[in-house]
């Protein structure tokens, strides 16, 4: 179904060895979203050295390369896109179906960024719980786990994702976002792969992470938070 305006969505993927996740997104972005609607997908890699490329290139994507960091590869995406809306989405989530007429509807009610709540793919009540808050309009409570729409304007505005960010550049980005945008968290989910929690421990990750929003609050940088989740989280 194509709804009846001038705008499109170009749906960006940072990608670094997802052969596991790549064919499967692919597959469900195109049972769950219209081709009329979806101008492109752009796979972003940082340097795969499994299947990814030739996997995403057999389903179609465009397929880029980048410098390896989330940012840089957003970043790069975004630089070709063709589409008046941005779709930053993670190899390992899954939006819900109908999700670019979720998003072109919030565009048409002037809300020119957001996110779907979230729900991770796992029946653990410890992370059901934290995923809960994600329907909570507070930049606190945002991630990139849950996707990001944006107007391709808006993202060129803010100047795209801060590439000295190795970690946290989501929200980062999403919290200047707050201070000129009526960001919209949009009632449906995504599902996305609780893979981290289970390599690391539910508590411990979440645990982390907490202490990586909190010091980004007291003003740490970017360098000081991923020196805390290389030697917290990494090793």
């Amino acid at each position: 179904m194509k709804l009846s305006n001038s705008m499109d969505i170009s749906i960006i993927i940072p990608v670094l060895n997802e052969s596991e996740h790549i064919s499967t997104l692919l597959d469900h972005l195109a049972e769950n979203g219209s081709s009329g609607n979806i101008k492109e997908i752009i796979v972003v890699d940082g340097g795969s050295t499994d299947n990814t490329i030739a996997m995403a290139q057999a389903k179609g994507a465009i397929v880029i390369s980048s410098e390896k960091g989330r940012a840089k590869q957003m970043n790069s995406g975004a630089k070709v896109a063709t589409g008046s809306l941005l779709y930053f989405l993670h190899a390992d989530t899954f939006p819900p179906k109908n999700f670019d007429l979720f998003i072109l509807n919030a565009y048409s009610n002037k809300i020119s960024s957001g996110c779907f709540r979230m729900k991770f793919n796992t029946s653990k009540k410890f992370l059901q719980f934290f995923a809960w808050f994600s329907r909570i309009n507070h930049k606190l409570c945002r991630g990139g786990d849950q996707s990001l729409f944006i107007l391709k304007d808006l993202f060129q505005k803010l100047g795209g994702f801060n590439e000295n960010y190795i970690i946290y550049e989501d929200t980062e980005f999403i919290g200047r976002l707050y201070k000129i945008s009526n960001f919209k968290v949009l009632p449906h989910n995504v599902i996305t792969s609780a893979r981290k929690y289970e390599e690391h421990g539910s508590i411990r990750l979440q645990y982390h992470f907490g202490i990586i929003h909190l010091k980004n609050l007291l003003g740490f940088g970017p360098d000081q938070l991923y020196k805390y989740y290389k030697k917290k989280i990494v090793s």
